[in-house]
This record gives structure tokens, sequence and C-alpha cells, in this order.
């Protein structure tokens, strides 16, 4: 399937409303009642509010789901007369009231709860391995576009490369580039060249690769491999954050684990080649201490370009980045 490049708001606007009336069907939200209970979409959510809240309150389930806060009293009002939700004074503020569910209540919220996993389950059982996958970033994707501003922090994990990145690395560098800055299939060529060569002479004592995963779906890479021709001299390469990973301090944890892990091989200069319009990654290197010291004019990948050479003097006080925004990072 060709999908259309939404170059405006209106362009996308069949493919959006045509993916909710499919996703509405799939997921039963049509039905008089969801997953064939009693409880309509809106009041399923308020029962899941009301159990994974520490401290429910009324403001705070308003808050969270974006409803207008007299039909969730009126909800509210339908579960206290049918025994599932209590009020009791807050624990901190005992002039707010706090909600609770009752034993009923919680018994309400495991049934549903039950169901919920069950659907899912059935949903993701009849698809192929690949299709899951493809299914589940599709929807990481999503929920990473439209949830930026109501996301929790997302955990990175840091591991090294295992069977099958490489092929990943190659397509997502071929389609990325090729999708924001209209490289041809030379430059995916090129990164097949790097990957293949990483493999065939790998060093695991003084070259890496890392691969940033995001729930269990790789959002990120970058290499750091021997230079061919310059003795105790690394090459920074293949530095890429997915979209919906980006703004979040994982391009710089990514170059920081480099810099960590060539001072800890002796390396004495780290050096890279990037082109000068990719700001982001060229902020992120001027801010871990590279410093800018070759710059030309060529035609490559099908665009002029103006390719840049950056180094770091290990030997220096060279910056080490950290990740913002709240995001926990581990190491596997």
């Amino acid at each position: 399937m060709t999908v259309p490049r939404a170059s405006s708001p209106d362009a996308g606007i069949p493919a959006f409303r045509r993916f909710n009336r499919l996703y509405t069907r799939v997921i039963g939200t049509l039905d008089e009642g969801l997953l064939r209970t009693s409880f309509s979409l809106a009041e399923a959510r308020v029962i899941y509010e009301l159990a994974v809240d520490r401290e429910p309150s009324a403001a705070r389930i308003a808050q969270a789901l974006g409803m207008d806060p007299g039909y969730l009293s009126r909800i509210l009002a339908r579960f206290r007369r049918a025994g599932l939700v209590r009020r009791r004074p807050a624990k901190r503020d005992h002039r707010r009231a706090e909600l609770f569910l009752t034993a009923k209540g919680r018994r309400t919220f495991q049934r549903l709860d039950t169901l919920s996993d069950r659907q899912a389950r059935g949903i993701l059982g009849g698809l192929a391995p690949s299709e899951r996958t493809q299914l589940i970033q599709a929807m990481n994707t999503i929920e990473g576009i439209l949830g930026k501003d109501t996301a929790a922090p997302t955990a990175y994990v840091l591991r090294a490369h295992r069977p099958g990145d490489m092929g990943w690395v190659v397509h997502r560098e071929g389609a990325l580039y090729a999708e924001e800055y209209g490289w041809d299939g030379t430059f995916e060529a090129l990164v097949a060249r790097i990957v293949a060569d990483f493999v065939d002479h790998f060093d695991p004592r003084r070259e890496r690769c890392w691969i940033a995963e995001a729930d269990g779906q790789p959002v990120g890479h970058v290499f750091l491999v021997r230079h061919p021709e310059r003795k105790n001299t690394a090459k920074l390469r293949l530095l890429l954050v997915e979209r919906p990973a980006r703004g979040k301090g994982l391009g710089r944890l990514l170059v920081s684990e480099c810099i960590r892990f060539a001072r800890a091989c002796g390396y004495r200069k780290i050096t890279l080649w990037t082109q000068s319009m990719l700001l982001p990654a060229i902020r992120i290197y001027r801010d871990a201490g590279f410093r800018l010291v070759k710059e030309e004019p060529h035609r490559s990948f099908g665009a002029d370009l103006i390719g840049q050479t950056w180094e770091l003097d290990l030997a220096g006080d060279g910056g080490v980045a950290s990740v913002s925004g709240g995001n926990t990072i581990q190491q596997k």
C-alpha cells in the first residue's frame, strides 16, 4: 500500500477517519457494553483510574481522562448507587474527598482487566510474529506522537547488538533519511557496507554498537569503531534516534556512551563525519565537546551536501551528556 505524504492537515483527514472507524470496530467500542459487559467505554476507563491512581479524586480523574466534570460526576453517582465506589477524607487534606473502590468495585475492575487482556491476546494471537511486531511499533509511534504532553517518562534500555540488529539498522537508516531528507538508495548502500565491515572485523575490546530500546522495541543506535588509518583514534558512526524517541536526551546518551567507552579503551581522539543540515545531531556533538575541523561541499546520496568532520580530544575535558525529561536508562 502506498502511504501518501500528509503535506497539510486536510490531506490526512480521510486516512485518520478510516483508521478510527476500523479501530473502534476491532476493539468493540461501538457495542452497547464494552467487552460484553454492562459498562460503557467511559465507565470502564473511570474504573481503571480508580484502581490504579494512589489518591484518586474526581478532579484527578477528570484531568487524566480529559473528561467533562459534569459527565464524570454522573458516572461516579451511578457507581456509588451500585456499591462500586465510596468517598472518604483525603489522607493529606481532610477537607478534600478521596474516592476508592469497594470490594465489589475491585472485583469489577479485575473482571474488566481480565477481559481486556483476553481481547488483546485474541487479536495479537491471530497475527504472525512479524505482524505483531509491526502493529506494536505502529501503536508505540501513535502513542509517542499524540501523547507527548501526557506520556509517562520512558524507560530506555541500552544493549549490545545481536543477530538481526544489523538488518534493522540498514533498513531504518535508509528509510528515515529517504523520508526526511530525500536521500537516495546509495546512502542505504553505504550503511550496508559500514555494518558489514563492522560485523566482519568486529573487535569487542575496542569497538561497540549500542541498540536503544523502549518497551522492547529498538528506537535508536550508534557505533564506535577503530579508525582504519589513525592510531588511537575511534570513529563515531550511524547515530540515529527514531522520531517518537527524540527530544528526550536519548541521542545525547548514545554519544556519551561512545565517549565513555572510548576513554576506557584508551583512545585519544574520536572523529565523525556528518552533514551540515543535520542540526540536532550537530548540537549533540558540539555539546559533548566535539569541534568542527573540516568542512567541504560534495554531491552524494542524490543531494548537494556540505560534509563536516568533527573531532573530540579525549585528553581534554570533553563533556558527558545526560538524559533529560525524567527518562530512565538501563544497561544490558
